[in-house]
């Protein structure tokens, strides 16, 4: 597997006028980034009991037609907080918001990795063991969801 991090910081705030006028560059960088990608994991964070505006934002401008750039991919979701309630809130909005992409969301592990600090060294790196072996099956559950799409998108009829 390979991976790369998309930069959400240039992404202007959705707005519909704007959109009319085209997407600026950036978002369409986004979104060709996004729509090449054979899966998605997300890393939620969680500001007051919801995820955070930054994502939602990038969110809708992912949403918008003719060719949603998340339709129909599988996704992972995870979270880490300093607190002791983790982001189980932000996340469980985040799934909703997968929803109405149309976007498969993988259900089980659920990581929410709480009270951070005490799971990471110094230097950023988790070395909380049971937190990691979460992390491992949850990227399983990722590729082996990615791939039983694939298969039966292969064998499905086109559609008219």
């Amino acid at each position: 597997m390979t991976f790369s991090i998309a930069d959400l910081s240039s992404l202007p705030f959705y707005n519909a006028d704007v959109e009319q006028n085209g997407l600026p560059d950036s978002v369409q960088e986004f979104r060709t980034e996004v729509a090449a990608a054979d899966a998605l994991i997300f890393a939620v964070p969680e500001y007051n009991f919801s995820l955070s505006g930054v994502l939602k934002n990038a969110m809708e401008w992912l949403s918008r037609p003719p060719n949603p750039a998340a339709n129909g991919k599988s996704c992972a979701v995870l979270g880490a907080s300093v607190s002791p309630l983790g982001t189980a809130r932000g996340q469980f909005h985040f799934r909703h918001v997968c929803v109405s992409l149309n976007m498969m969301v993988v259900n089980i592990p659920h990581v929410d990795i709480n009270n951070a600090k005490e799971k990471f060294d110094a230097h950023s790196v988790l070395n909380h063991q049971p937190t990691l072996e979460c992390l491992r099956q949850l990227l399983d559950e990722l590729k082996t969801l990615t791939l039983r799409s694939r298969a039966v998108l292969a064998r499905s009829p086109p559609r008219r």
